[in-house]
Order: structure tokens, then sequence, then C-alpha cells
């Protein structure tokens, strides 16, 4: 697809965006023996600036300086956008570039150079899953989700930014159709990170809840976390445990890449060192109500590491399934064939496949009828 929309100009290429993405895709680029002519950025503290070795230029004067020559390579997209890709493809075209792709169609051309790159994948693993995305599409328990899933998988299949729908106007986590706080919660946040989903747990709870662990093992967004509690009163801050590990399937020392981000995560390329830990070791004592995960593709193992507690207390679960591809259904299916009267739930809380979130939620506990639901006997996670 790549070849076809660019043409003659395959190797003449402008990337729209200096940021991470941008970067990333340049490095691929070079090991394909192909120099961008320009990154593209109206970023004021890159503009006339040289990243990694390539000029930034601005918006305008890309587009007039390169507009006719080469295919300009959209990449921007993340978390917390204020635009959709359609906007953006339109915003260079109205500037005068002739050819303008997504960076997808680039990172598909050429998989095992970029992907996977959090949900974007390359289609052909995702049909190769079908008997498993089959079995995930029946689990859910209302048509907003059920809607949602078929979306998500048409998006990693079809390039189809414009078909996934708006965000849910909920905070991440909380959605009040779905999640009904108590006020003898005890919930865990794997990924706290600098305190964002504790502030929203306090705002939607009034503070009243019995216990609060916050996991985050990010030294820079762990001191930021501690600074946050610090400055609470001493009623919350006695019931707010603050520890510096990653949780994952068992206890040790784990590889792990600090960028001071939301984004900071486990890896074998990271270069420092944290923490793990099974949430069944450090929680064995404690009852938990309400199990948050977002440890940036790390979620598989640390559900594996929590399958005692999962089981014994019967928490709301509310878990990431945007940082793989086939998270989307490998890890509603752990879910399913686990846990008994539950029902599942799937609601995108940003833009373009970010922040989408599977909620795993007790019978007992849940505030709607449900419309269905289907246990299934194996899952790809239990090995």
């Amino acid at each position: 697809m790549f070849d076809l929309l660019t043409g003659d100009k395959a190797d003449r290429l402008v990337l729209c965006g200096a940021g991470g993405l941008g970067r990333k895709t340049l490095a691929g680029l070079r090991c394909l023996g192909i120099e961008p002519m320009a990154f593209a950025d109206n970023n004021p503290d890159l503009r006339g600036q040289s990243v990694e070795g390539v000029h930034v230029y601005g918006a305008k004067e890309a587009a007039q300086k390169f507009g006719d020559d080469a295919a300009f390579v959209v990449t921007i997209w993340g978390a917390h956008g204020r635009d959709r890709l359609a906007q953006r493809k339109q915003e260079w075209e109205g500037l005068g570039c002739r050819v303008v792709v997504s960076f997808r169609s680039l990172f598909w051309r050429h998989p095992a150079i970029f992907l996977p790159h959090y949900a974007c994948g390359a289609p052909h693993e995702v049909y190769a899953q079908r008997s498993l995305i089959a079995s995930a599409a029946e689990l859910w328990s209302d048509d907003a989700s059920r809607a949602e899933f078929v979306q998500q998988i048409r998006w990693r299949t079809e390039l189809d930014f414009d078909g996934l729908s708006e965000p849910v106007s909920a905070l991440p986590y909380f959605p009040r159709d779905i999640v009904q706080l108590r006020e003898d919660e005890c919930f865990v946040d794997c990924g706290a990170f600098d305190g964002d989903t504790l502030r929203d747990f306090l705002s939607v709870s009034e503070g009243k809840f019995v216990r609060y662990w916050a996991l985050e093992p990010d030294p820079t967004n762990f001191s930021k976390l501690s600074n946050l509690v610090q400055a609470m009163g001493s009623d919350l801050r006695g019931r707010i445990d603050l520890l510096p590990l990653a949780a994952a399937e068992s206890s040790g020392r784990l590889r792990f890449t600090a960028n001071a981000t939301a984004g900071s995560a486990v890896s074998e390329q990271g270069t420092t060192e944290v923490e793990a830990c099974a949430l069944d070791l450090l929680l064995v004592e404690a009852t938990p109500t309400f199990l948050k995960m977002d440890i940036e593709g790390g979620e598989p193992a640390a559900l594996r590491g929590a399958r005692q507690i999962i089981g014994r207390c019967r928490p709301i679960i509310a878990i990431s399934v945007y940082h793989l591809s086939r998270h989307l259904w490998e890890i509603p299916l752990w879910l399913a064939a686990g846990l008994s009267e539950y029902n599942l739930f799937l609601r995108p809380h940003d833009r373009e496949g970010w922040d989408l979130v599977c909620y795993a939620i007790p019978r007992e506990r849940t505030p709607v009828r449900p419309l269905s639901w289907s246990r299934l006997a194996k899952s790809p996670l239990t090995s």
C-alpha cells in the first residue's frame, strides 16, 4: 500500500512530526538505507534545529520546499491528541503537499523494522488470530462494547482511523454507567505514574475508601507521586501505600526503561533495573476490591501474578488493552476463562486507539443489566 500511495516518492520522504514517533520512524528508515529529506514540525523549540541530524522545518516552509517532490509521512499519533488523522492529513494537503500518507502504511510496508508499535501491528497477524477474535467478540455484556470491539478490529486490519468512535465522556477507570465505587474500596493501582489515577479516585470516591496501594517503578514518577501524597492530610496519607515496584508474574529484578513519562516500561532494552513483585505475594493478607492496570504491555504477566487474589477477592478489574494489538482479545479471553459471574465491558477513553480499557465487573457489582455472557474454557495467557 505504501508503494502504491507514494509512487516514485517512496524514498523521498518528509516526516511530519519530530517527536517520539518521528524519531522512531527516522531510525527505521535509516535501517532501510533511506535518509528523510527533512522533519516538518511547528514546535517553536524545534524549528530550525536538527533532530538526529535531520533539519526541522516549519509546516508551511516544508510544504513550500518539498510539497511537489516528496511524500509527507504523518508521524503524529499519540495519547491525548486534540485532532484525528484525517484532520492532520487535510492540513498538509491544504498547504500544497501532493502526497500525504499515514505512518501506518510505511510501518505495514516494513513490519520487521517498525512493528509492533503499541496497538499498531501487522494485519496478517490479526487475521491469523481470527478464531480467538471471534471468541472474544462474544464476551461483551453490552452493545457499546461489542461495537467498539468491531471498530478496533477493523482499525487493526484496514487503517480505518475514521471508523473509531470518539472517547467516552468519563474518567478512565471510573465510567459511572458500569463502575460504582463503595466506601469499603481497597484499590490497587498498577502503573500509578505521577498520581493521575489517584487524583481521579479521590475525586470520584470523595475520599471514602479503606486502602489504596500505588505501584510505580519509575524513580522520577514515584518522586512526583510521593510529593502528591505528602501534601495530603494525615487521614488520606495513612490510607495510601506507595510502593516503588513493578507488578509482574513473579518477584525479582527486571530491566526497565525509565523516561519519567507514562510510557516508562519493563523492557529488555532498559538501562536500569527495578524491583518487581507478584500481587499474590504482595497482597497475600489483603482483600483488594478494585484492580487497575496500565503498565505499558506488562498487563498479561501482572495478571498471571494476581490469579489468587482475583479468585479469592473478586475485585473489579480495569485493565488497559491497547499496548499491543493482540491484548484486545487475549486479555478478555484470559479474564473470561478464569472468572465466574463477571460482566465484561470495553470503553475508549482517548482517540485513535489510545487508553482503551477492558472492565471486568463482578455480577453483583454491575449496575447495568448484562445482555450476554460467554465463558470460555481456554485462554492464550494460561501458559
